[in-house]
C-alpha cells in the first residue's frame, strides 16, 4: 500500500492502488476505459476469475470436486451459464464459489502490482472487480471508486447487455449490496445516468485527481 511517509523521508514512490467497483450494468467497464485512455493501467478481475476456472486454472479442479461434473461441457470446460445458474439461486454456494476463486484472483491481482511497481512506480494501477467491497478486497486500495447510475438505467442495460429479463435483472441486483452502501466504502463516485460525455468529462477530473496522488 502506499506509504505515509512524508516526501523527502526517504521512502520510495509506490504505485497508487485504486479499486473500480459499482453495481451491475452501472458502467464500470466504460469508466475503466475512460481511465486507460488517461493514462491508467487497468486489470479486470472479473476476466482473471474467468480464467482461473478454465482447464489447468488456479481453481478449475476445486470448483469441479465442489459442483460436479454436470457443470462441465463435454470438452472438460466449466459452463459458466450452468454454474450461474446455480450459485445465484443460492447465497451459500455463491459464497463458497467467490472463496474458492478469489484467493487465485488476488494473486494474480498482486503478481501484477508488482510487475506495474517494477515498470513505473508512479504508475496508477486499476482493479476492476464488481464485489470489491462485499469480499473485502477494498481494504488492499488506496482509493475506491464506485460507479452508479439511476435504478432503472441499470435494469434495462443489464436486460440489453445480458439477455435476461426484468425479473432476472431484478433478482440479481437484489443480492448484491445496495449502491447507497456501497458509497460508504467510496473515495470518488462516479453517476453514468448521464450521456457519455459526461461520465468522461467526471473520469477526466478523478483521473486529474489521481494523478495528482501518484506523483
Amino acid at each position: 500500500m502506499r506509504s505515509n511517509a512524508p516526501s523527502g523521508a526517504g521512502a520510495s514512490p509506490e504505485v497508487l492502488r485504486v479499486g473500480l467497483t459499482g453495481g451491475l450494468a452501472t458502467g464500470k467497464s466504460f469508466v475503466g476505459q475512460c481511465l486507460v485512455r488517461s493514462g491508467c493501467h487497468l486489470l479486470k478481475a472479473d476476466e482473471i476469475g474467468h480464467q482461473v476456472i478454465e482447464p489447468g486454472g488456479a481453481a478449475y479442479q476445486k470448483v469441479v470436486e465442489f459442483f460436479g461434473p454436470e457443470i462441465l461441457v463435454p470438452e472438460g470446460r466449466i459452463d459458466r451459464r450452468k454454474l450461474g445458474a446455480i450459485v445465484f439461486s443460492d447465497p451459500e454456494r455463491l459464497r463458497l464459489l467467490n472463496s474458492l476463486i478469489h484467493p487465485a484472483v488476488i494473486r494474480r491481482e498482486e503478481e501484477w502490482f508488482e510487475q506495474l511497481q517494477a515498470a513505473d512506480p508512479k504508475a496508477i494501477g486499476v482493479v476492476e472487480a464488481a464485489i470489491l467491497i462485499e469480499t473485502g478486497s477494498y481494504r488492499r486500495f488506496d482509493r475506491i471508486v464506485l460507479v452508479v447510475c439511476a435504478p432503472e438505467q441499470q435494469v434495462e442495460r443489464a436486460m440489453r447487455r445480458d439477455a435476461l429479463s426484468r425479473e432476472e435483472v431484478q433478482a440479481r441486483i437484489a443480492r448484491q449490496m445496495p449502491l447507497d452502501e456501497k458509497r460508504a466504502y467510496a473515495h470518488w463516485v462516479i453517476d453514468t445516468s448521464g450521456d457519455k460525455r459526461d461520465t468522461e468529462t467526471q473520469v477526466l477530473e478523478l483521473y486529474n485527481q489521481l494523478r495528482r496522488l501518484a506523483e
